[in-house]
């Protein structure tokens, strides 16, 4: 594959207070297992911790990128020649596009601890997809990273 012109990643990883709670989980399950004795608190400590951190890590994983004339949202794969225009969606306005200006039919990668978004327009017909809801940290980039994209491969 070919990059695009305008490379983008981004990671939407979990805020840093999640590991604090993924802490005070562990905290909490070596309470639960104090009357057991010291070995298996700790035991809880660690393992109620590691669990914790396992699923915020995981939720925090999924990536949005631009690479090789398409955008790559989680699991979702679309080439960038199939996208309309994007919207920067202010907190406000995102949180309208995802309560009740939503379409059942769109595509969503939904962060709730990420306040803006990005909003999509998915041009191709054949696709009932009617846009892709991206949460993102870097609106204008990803937005600019889609248009370069999109240019380059009508381009070539």
């Amino acid at each position: 594959m070919q990059p695009s012109a305008a490379p983008y990643e981004e990671r939407l990883t979990a805020p840093r207070t999640w590991w604090l709670i993924s802490f005070l989980a562990g905290v909490s399950l070596a309470l639960i297992l104090l009357p057991f004795g010291t070995l298996p608190m700790l035991g809880g400590l660690v393992g109620g911790t590691a669990a914790a951190a396992v699923a915020a890590s995981s939720y925090g994983s999924v990536r949005i990128r631009v690479v090789g004339g398409a955008l790559i949202a989680g699991e979702a794969k679309i080439p960038v020649t199939a996208l309309g225009e994007a919207e920067i969606l202010s907190p406000e306005e995102a949180r309208a596009w995802r309560t009740h200006k939503a379409d059942t039919r769109a595509f969503m990668l939904l962060r709730a601890y990420i306040p803006t978004a990005l909003r999509v327009e998915v041009s191709d017909p054949a696709d009932p997809t009617p846009y892709l809801y991206l949460s993102t940290r870097e609106p204008q980039r990803l937005a600019e990273a889609i248009r370069s994209a999109r240019e380059a491969a009508t381009a070539a």
